[in-house]
């Protein structure tokens, strides 16, 4: 499977210094027996413009590579399902895309069908770099309203690796159009501590297979 994600936007503004970046994200996952999968991510194409004190700047480039493997583990009834994922991020991307340290992940998901139309699900993430821990701990809540419509509920607590610590909790909807086509779109509130106060996102998934 092929995935490939439109392009990103952020901005960020700090001291009177303005940048934008535009990325997108390709993953390829790749069966390699029963429940293990091989996953090879990037961002083949980025854009960052910084305008400083005057000063206008551009760069454009790939992103670091990833190395990833995912397992399915097998779980005593149809309810319940969990995996896990590790991965490795390699500093090859351009200079001003890669990072500075090797990044190395562990995540968890568990999901539990509560009934026909509500589910709960829980992410565990532990991401090592420069010898230094960022951990993430979500929570969400997915109820069916339609055949075509999902309202979902979530809440996460991070902790960055300079040790800072916020939680969020947010709600979105996601609608499948049709077989092939689903949109998502919603947000994130910061409850307390160091994260970003407001958050929100918008995707369109599409199938374009047989």
């Amino acid at each position: 499977t092929i995935e490939q994600g439109l392009p990103d936007w952020s901005r960020d503004r700090s001291d009177g210094a303005v940048s934008s970046q535009y990325s997108t994200d390709s993953l390829l996952r790749l069966g390699i027996g029963g429940p293990v999968e091989l996953q090879l991510g990037s961002s083949p194409w980025n854009y960052l413009r910084q305008n400083a004190d005057g000063i206008h700047s551009r760069s454009r480039g790939h992103g670091d590579t990833r190395l990833g493997l995912k397992l399915a583990l097998p779980s005593a009834g149809e309810a319940f399902s969990w995996g896990l994922l590790g991965s490795v991020e390699f500093t090859d991307g351009a200079k001003d895309f890669r990072s500075d340290e090797r990044q190395y992940l562990l995540g968890a998901q568990f999901n539990l069908q509560a009934n026909q139309r509500n589910s709960l699900g829980a992410y565990l993430e532990e991401v090592r770099s420069g010898g230094r821990d960022s951990t993430t701990m979500a929570f969400s809540d997915n109820y069916t309203l339609t055949r075509t419509l999902t309202l979902y509920t979530e809440a996460a607590l991070l902790h960055s690796a300079n040790q800072a610590s916020g939680t969020v909790a947010g709600a979105g909807l996601t609608w499948m159009v049709n077989p092939r086509v689903q949109v998502d779109a919603g947000f994130d509130h910061r409850l307390g501590g160091t994260a970003a106060e407001w958050q929100s996102n918008l995707g369109v998934s599409v199938y374009l297979g047989h």
